[in-house]
């Protein structure tokens, strides 16, 4: 599940990026309203976590522009918590507003609310299926042949990143960036670890391998003959 988090707030940024990536979303990351609102357009993600209080355009202005083109769920966040400015936020198009400052298993729970709600088309974005691998993302729960897999955090953020790209080469920068939210250094080798662990627990005791290494290109999750 891929989030976009527009907020200004250096030490509010590292704590939701943390606790949201340690629940296995992938996050992009906006300081602005000006460069929200464009990522907001040009990308699709599946819920957007938008501050109020922005440096540029201020999140009511966000999401009001938003919603020209776009109908992604937006949680809104800000330090002002009355009625009125609840009602105002949701008037401009927000789903869900929560004061600052909040409980974080609250605003995981209203993402995840808002991501039930979002499957009105009858595709579950939160279940991921191939062949007989299954993931369960609000659950966090990995299942293959119906045997319930033991994954760390680490390796839940890793496989739901490489299901949520089924069929789709992902480079090691881009594996590093999104799940350990470092800059890759060549010669580090946590992310081959990783992969070699993950596919110890995902393919070693099965009979069809899912997991396959593109050789100078990076990883793959899929079903080849």
């Amino acid at each position: 599940m891929k989030l976009l988090l527009i907020e200004d707030e250096d030490k509010t940024v590292s704590y939701l990026n943390r606790a949201l990536k340690g629940e296995g979303f992938t996050i992009d990351i906006a300081n602005d309203g000006i460069d929200g609102l464009y990522l907001a357009k040009e990308f699709d993600y599946d819920v957007i976590i938008l501050d109020v209080m922005l440096p540029g355009i201020d999140g009511y202005e966000v999401v009001t522009r938003l919603r020209q083109i776009k109908q992604t769920p937006v949680l809104m966040l800000s330090a002002r918590g009355s009625v009125e400015e609840r009602v105002k936020g949701l008037r401009s198009g927000a789903d869900d507003y929560m004061p600052k400052p909040f409980s974080l298993i609250e605003l995981i729970a209203r993402v995840q609310a808002l991501l039930r709600r979002r499957s009105t088309d009858g595709t579950d974005i939160t279940q991921f299926k191939l062949h007989d691998l299954h993931l369960d993302l609000m659950a966090r729960r990995v299942t293959r042949a119906g045997e319930r897999l033991d994954l760390t955090a680490k390796e839940f953020s890793l496989l739901s990143l490489l299901a949520r790209h089924q069929g789709e080469i992902l480079s090691k920068m881009m594996i590093a960036e999104q799940v350990w939210d470092m800059n890759f250094d060549s010669d580090a080798n946590v992310v081959e670890v990783a992969i070699k662990r993950l596919r110890d627990k995902v393919d070693k005791p099965f009979g069809t391998k899912l997991l396959h290494t593109v050789r100078g290109m990076g990883y793959v999750l899929e079903i080849r003959p």
